[in-house]
Parts: C-alpha cells; sequence; structure tokens
C-alpha cells in the first residue's frame, strides 16, 4: 500500500517500517519453516515469487504491510536492518464494498521473541494506524486453531470468536482449521486503543537510514 511506503512507527520495543526487496531473503528464509506455514496457514514461495509478492504488498491498495525489527539492535547503526527483522504484521482490506473492514495478521518470525509482550505491542500499533490513518471500523483476526497463543492475545484484546471453520488448500490437499475474530471500533474502543498507543512516534523512514541511534535515543 502506497500509503505507508515511507512511514516507520518507533513503539517501546519494535520499531514497523515498509517491506521492501532488502527484507525479502530473510522473510523467504522465514516462510521454510514447516512451523510458519502451519501458523499461518500458508504455502512456501520460491524466491522469485517472494519477490513478486513483496511488490504486490508494497503497491496494492488493499494490503498494508510493516516488518517487526528489533529496536534495540536497530538503534545499533552497524546492525544492518535485515539482522533486526523479528516477523511482520498486515492489514488486508477483504471488502472491495466495506473500506473500513480489515483482516489483521500478525508473524512473530523469530522464536526468541515470542512470549514477550511483542505481539500485544505490534498489534495495538498497527490497530491504532488502520484505525487512524486508514478509516478502519472493524478488525477480523483469522487464526488456526493451534495457534492457542494468538488467539488467547486476540482475546485479550477484547476481540470475540464469531467462527470456526476447515479452509482447504488445494494446491496440496491440505486443510486448515481457523478460528475468526472481530472487534468492532466504536468510539470506547477508539478511545482506549489511542490512549494504549501514545507512546508511537511516527517518522518518515527514508529520513532515519543514517541517524538511527540519534533518533532512538531522542
Amino acid at each position: 500500500m502506497k500509503i505507508n511506503e515511507n512511514t516507520l512507527l518507533e513503539g517501546h520495543r519494535v520499531v514497523l517500517v515498509p517491506y521492501n526487496a532488502d527484507h525479502v531473503p530473510r522473510y523467504h528464509a522465514w516462510m521454510k519453516s514447516p512451523e510458519l506455514q502451519q501458523l499461518t496457514a500458508s504455502e512456501p514461495l520460491t524466491l522469485e515469487q517472494e519477490y513478486d509478492m513483496q511488490r504486490s504488498w508494497r503497491e496494492d491498495n488493499d494490503k498494508c504491510t510493516f516488518i517487526i525489527l528489533d529496536k534495540q539492535r536497530w538503534a545499533d547503526p552497524s546492525v544492518e536492518e535485515e539482522q533486526c527483522m523479528v516477523g511482520d504484521v498486515n492489514i488486508f482490506l477483504t471488502d472491495p464494498t466495506d473500506p473500513s473492514l480489515a483482516e489483521l495478521e500478525i508473524m512473530i518470525a523469530e522464536p526468541s521473541y515470542r512470549g514477550r509482550g511483542i505481539g500485544k505491542e505490534v498489534t495495538h500499533m498497527m490497530m491504532s494506524y488502520g484505525v487512524t490513518k486508514l478509516g478502519i471500523k472493524k478488525f477480523q483476526a483469522k487464526i488456526g486453531l493451534d495457534n492457542e497463543v494468538s488467539i488467547g492475545m486476540f482475546k485479550k484484546l477484547h476481540f470475540q470468536e464469531v467462527r470456526r471453520r476447515d479452509v482447504f488448500s488445494c494446491l496440496v490437499c491440505k486443510v486448515f482449521k481457523e478460528v475468526t475474530l472481530e472487534l468492532t471500533v466504536d468510539d470506547l474502543v477508539r478511545a482506549r486503543l489511542l490512549d494504549d498507543t501514545t507512546f508511537v512516534k511516527e517518522r518518515d523512514y527514508r529520513q532515519t537510514c543514517g541517524n538511527r541511534q540519534e533518533l532512538v535515543s531522542h
């Protein structure tokens, strides 16, 4: 999505940056993992297909994607940005007739970063961005039934379960069992969400390349 192509969001422990071509090799390596394929109900792609997907996420008007970076590592200019990657977070506008409805998806790909509250911080940041910049009024999250940690996190964020079903993948004859959770953004939810994300700083991604340490120290 063009709207966030130069947007950087800085949180307490993470930095969210646009998904660019430099991130693709590590992302591709992540998605070779059978565990991540299972958790995200996705299929492995070739590297060329992964680059095509990156361009799609960057250009299409119905997708908004950020790569999650470890803020502490990112603050060190000697560390390449790709080495700071933790996962990704996405908003998909799934209904062409209703641009206020969005599916929210988060993946913490690096196992050592799971269970540390990073998913909750990132989800809050992305939801706030979706509400204030994209006009989202209802969020959905579709999660594999085996992913109990993510289901629990979304329920703690006041998402309500609305559906359970089997999802068939015809290419490889797999069946994924998933649950759909929803949250309607009324005035109370919006106020709570914005209050929970007052710490987030929005910056121009292009201006952070040479002064990462200075920005984080302030």
